[in-house]
């Protein structure tokens, strides 16, 4: 049955939504989850940025001992669902012929492509580094359309030295707009992060999704731990049903205070929105040969 994300409400979103300020005095009227069809259900996948440090990242003149062809053998060999192939990691000119190849190579091992990810600021004012971001955003919709990659992750931004929050978020809903109509074009899902600037907080994203026009094309990117509030475990369930996308760090900051999250929680939230899709292992701290084994073993017990 398709619904549109507006044309189904809760009363404990309501609830929220109708609490939340943004900003000096925008209300958000509450962003509407997406209605999901029978039980939860949960594959695995890994995220490129788990080898940051040692992938080549050419737009940082990074050379890392690690490439993304090596990156994606090494899911293969975790026998993992899929593989979240990051854009920062890919070569500075992408040619249609090396999309294709990692398309084939994947599917050669198994492997789905299960998204990929940009680092953009949509709360830019109107010039050519705006413009810059949102052809970044079509360009790499394009890329995803050629891989069969099904969405992108996207960022919203952060306020800009002597600007508002208010006037911030008008771009970003603009920009994310512009991008949507395009990315629906290509069949591409664009997942909105919770990822600190004007998402620090689950009422200021909500308040970006609920602007955001009603489309089937959009959603959110549940990151695990990107919310450093006082109860981030309670803020992620109020993003969780607007989830089209999971990344899961071992890691989380509450009151300050960094401590190893409790995995089990993260993936019962999802459980709890019922969420269908990918839960992608983004790890972020030292080791991560030694460290990423034990921790898929951990969510492939857990998803099950």
């Amino acid at each position: 049955m398709n619904v549109s994300r507006r044309g189904f409400l809760t009363g404990s979103v309501a609830s929220l939504a109708g609490s939340a300020v943004v900003g000096a005095s925008t209300p958000a009227q509450g962003a509407v989850a997406p209605v999901r069809n029978g039980a939860s259900h949960m594959k695995l996948s890994l995220a490129a940025y788990s080898f940051n440090r040692m992938l080549s990242r050419p737009g940082r003149d990074q050379k890392g001992e690690m490439t993304l062809e090596g990156f994606v053998d090494y899911c293969a060999k975790l026998n993992l669902d899929g593989t979240e192939l990051t854009s920062y990691y890919f070569p500075s000119d992408v040619s249609r012929d090396y999309l294709l190849s990692l398309k084939e190579q994947t599917f050669r091992l198994g492997l789905d492509i299960t998204g990929t990810a940009i680092g953009n600021d949509f709360c830019l004012p109107d010039g050519e580094k705006r413009q810059t971001q949102l052809q970044l955003c079509r360009t790499w919709i394009d890329h995803a359309a050629v891989m069969g990659a099904p969405v992108i992750r996207i960022f919203a931004g952060k306020v800009p030295k002597d600007d508002t929050e208010d006037a911030a978020l008008d771009r970003c809903v603009e920009g994310i707009n512009e991008c949507l109509d395009y990315a629906a074009e290509k069949g591409v899902v664009l997942a909105l992060e919770n990822h600190g600037g004007i998402t620090a907080t689950p009422q200021q994203l909500l308040a970006i999704v609920e602007r955001v026009k009603d489309s089937k094309w959009f959603g959110v990117n549940y990151d695990s731990g990107n919310f450093k509030t006082d109860d981030p475990y309670g803020d992620l369930e109020k993003i969780a049903p607007y989830a089209v996308n999971a990344q899961i760090k071992v890691a989380i900051e509450a009151k300050g205070e960094k401590q190893p999250a409790d995995l089990k929680r993260m993936v019962d939230i999802l459980r709890a929105a019922n969420y269908r899709g990918y839960v992608v292992l983004e790890y972020e701290e030292a080791r991560p040969f030694d460290e990423i084994p034990m921790y898929i073993e951990k969510l492939r017990e857990l998803i099950v």
